[in-house]
């Protein structure tokens, strides 16, 4: 038997660049918006390890210098950008089918994001997935990513400790939610963040596709 079907009774999982196929999407959101402000645009790197945080968190980290007045015109300008590409992004290919496979074996599975919640149920409805997941948390609900707050409050809804919990992300701000929450943690390594700094924060299991982290959490 796999190690999540006899040892985690609930998956967590971040949403873009672990199930979503967004992380091109919000890189080129967040310069588009810089540019449209006059700022520095940050580099493909830079863009995508805001990735996870919430979106005041992310941006700030992306624009340093902007005046914390002018946090709101960049959040706007980031969102334009992003809902004008949105429905190009596209669940990564096998990712419904993973879940459902969880769903039958009898795990909760859940959401962790630092999407909005408007930015979250609008994602779950254009791919239909709303009624799989027994519990979403966002970002503007709840503290931003590292802060163990958002899966703190999923484990507490769905009853389940942290020794029963997995958390399955792309960026080493989800693994350390995961630490810092005292849960453990799977990294995908083809998201947004480098698979070696995954690697460093030692996860249960680092998987390079959706096919290999399904075999991980189902024994296929």
């Amino acid at each position: 038997m796999s190690p999540a079907r006899t040892a985690y009774s609930l998956l967590v999982f971040d949403w873009d660049g672990t199930l979503m196929d967004s992380t091109a999407v919000i890189t080129r959101s967040i310069q588009a918006a810089c540019g449209d402000l006059g700022l520095a645009v940050p580099s493909d790197v830079d863009a995508s390890y805001v990735i996870g945080l919430g979106l005041g968190d992310a941006l700030r980290f992306a624009a340093p210098t902007l005046d914390p007045r002018d946090y709101d015109k960049l959040s706007q300008a980031y969102r334009r950008h992003y809902f004008a590409h949105d429905s190009d992004v596209t669940l990564f290919p096998g990712a419904l089918d993973m879940l459902q496979a969880l769903k039958s074996a009898g795990h909760s599975i859940a959401v962790a994001t630092g999407k909005s919640r408007l930015g979250l149920d609008r994602a779950l409805d254009q791919v239909h997935l709303s009624h799989l997941f027994d519990a979403t948390r966002t970002a503007d609900e709840s503290a931003s990513k590292p802060h163990p707050a958002m899966l703190q409050q999923i484990m507490e809804t769905l009853g389940h400790g942290p020794e029963q919990t997995l958390m399955i992300g792309d960026t080493t701000h989800d693994l350390l939610m995961a630490r810092n929450a005292g849960a453990a943690a799977v990294a995908v390594s083809y998201g947004a963040h480098d698979a070696r700094e995954l690697a460093a924060l030692q996860p249960v299991y680092v998987a390079d596709s959706v096919a290999s982290l399904t075999r991980f959490l189902l024994g296929r």
